[in-house]
């Protein structure tokens, strides 16, 4: 058990999936332009990575056993394309106003570089069902975290900041995540587990 809490923080600090594995940034950066954009996104983010990364660990296994692992990259990118896909369609039919809320945020997730990232870690690390999920939770909700606080301090230096004219919009948002990044990198040593 305390193995499992050791990679749930550093898989969520130490090792951040945004700020040291430099993974998600294009829907990051994209993103990350108001709290409540980042909120709606890290919210499906986090349910996507974790589901995606549970139903694609047996169908691994399965792909181990059957010796076709080469198999591996196509199965897990056709298993989260056709998740995010009845997913929509779901909250489109069933929840409506969660599906509005989401808006883009939801078709984007597909291609977000994090939610294939976390299916091969599992693999390349040879992760148990209850690492992989603590993996893909904490990685996902690191994510977030990383793009919260992004947002947070963009939309605060834009209110309080004369941002030059060169530094404005995705240059600042990159000096941000660098800053933020060396941060994360000072939560190295909270637990043991070796990545």
């Amino acid at each position: 058990m305390l193995q499992l809490i050791e990679l749930f923080l550093a898989s969520m600090l130490s090792n951040n999936i945004a700020l040291i594995f430099i993974l998600g940034m294009c829907s990051l950066i994209a993103i990350s332009t108001s709290i409540k954009n980042s909120v709606n996104m890290g919210v499906a983010v986090i349910f996507v990575v974790t589901a995606t990364a549970m139903i694609n660990w047996p169908i691994y296994e399965l792909l181990k056993a059957t010796g076709t692992t080469q198999l591996s990259l196509l199965v897990f990118i056709i298993v989260i394309a056709t998740f995010v896909q009845f997913l929509e369609m779901f909250l489109a039919k069933l929840a409506p106003k969660i599906y509005d809320a989401f808006g883009i945020f939801l078709p984007l997730i597909t291609v977000n570089c994090i939610v294939l990232a976390v299916s091969i870690f599992f693999q390349t690390r040879n992760y148990d069902f209850a690492q992989t999920t603590v993996f893909a939770l904490g990685s996902s909700i690191g994510w977030t975290l990383a793009m919260i606080l992004l947002a947070g301090v963009r939309q605060k230096m834009y209110r309080v900041s004369n941002i030059p004219k060169g530094l404005r919009g995705r240059a600042i948002a990159f000096l941000i995540l660098g800053i933020l990044a060396l941060a994360f990198i000072g939560f190295t040593g909270i637990g043991r587990v070796n990545f």
